[in-house]
């Protein structure tokens, strides 16, 4: 039997010694130029971003709003597998969360991947095919590093709790097969100190560290559970350089960001 997720994960994170997710988000608008004419040009761009930052990643995270297309399915299977053959786990950023036979469907992508990111809006029958799977990772979406998340995560409940409390209460109750994450941005250092005090044991999936200028330090502190968890950089990696040596610049900003969030690891 397949060990599950997060005993994966730390596995990969005391190997490596790093807890960097690198996003794997190739626009096509900003691919490089010599590899446009790739039969599958983000295929050829994520290989060339592996190969420069596999030493230095916990795990790779591509976004699938980046591959949903004919090509772009081709392009992430071969990524995905590639990864697998460099011994990097892989987290799709799906976002799924829907009802019945629709639920069913989503949680087919796990046969593929790692984990995955839910959303848990519909409730816990809508993820029920995701937790159910307990080998695979699900990190639930709780407090996003965008900047309109307030809009609703922060809305306050009868009981006097933000939603977002309440959806980490439930979460935690979701993880009666211990395969349960939460994305908390590092945006909102604050509220992911707070859920961190709710949920002492899930590991945080913590975007925003990067391009949108998160707080590493607090993403370090409160997004690990027992040194496990992850913090993600996307455009902050594979975009730091163009032209032909575009994948030297990721290797270098990959290492950057390990040593970076290393110093507030405490092991």
């Amino acid at each position: 039997m397949t060990a599950p997720f997060f005993a994966r994960l730390r596995e990969r994170i005391d190997r490596v010694d790093s807890v960097v997710s690198v996003g794997l988000d190739p626009d096509p608008a900003r691919l490089p130029e010599h590899l446009r004419e790739h039969d599958l040009p983000r295929w050829a761009f994520n290989r060339r971003i592996i190969d420069a930052t596999h030493e230095h990643a916990a795990c790779y995270k591509p976004n699938a709003a980046f591959y949903e297309d004919p090509d772009g399915w081709r392009a992430l299977r071969e990524t995905v597998a590639y990864a697998h053959g460099k011994d990097v786990p892989v987290l799709l950023d799906a976002k799924r969360g829907d009802i019945g036979n629709t639920a069913r469907q989503y949680a087919k992508l796990l046969d593929d991947v790692d984990a995955i990111t839910a959303n848990p809006y519909l409730g816990r029958d809508s993820l029920d095919p995701f937790l159910s799977r307990e080998d695979k990772g699900v990190f639930v979406l709780c407090r996003t590093s965008n900047p309109g998340g307030s809009d609703l995560q922060d809305l306050e409940l009868a009981s006097g709790e933000p939603l977002y409390e309440r959806v980490a209460a439930l979460a935690d109750l979701w993880n009666a097969n211990g395969n349960v994450g939460l994305v908390v941005g590092a945006t909102a250092p604050e509220e992911l100190e707070r859920v961190r005090e709710l949920v002492p044991d899930l590991p945080f999936l913590v975007p925003g560290v990067g391009a949108q200028g998160g707080d590493a330090e607090a993403a370090v502190e409160h997004g690990l559970a027992d040194g496990t968890g992850l913090v993600n950089s996307s455009r902050g990696i594979i975009f730091a350089g163009e032209g032909e040596t575009f994948d030297r610049a990721a290797g270098q900003a990959a290492k950057r960001l390990k040593a970076r969030l290393n110093q507030y690891r405490s092991g």
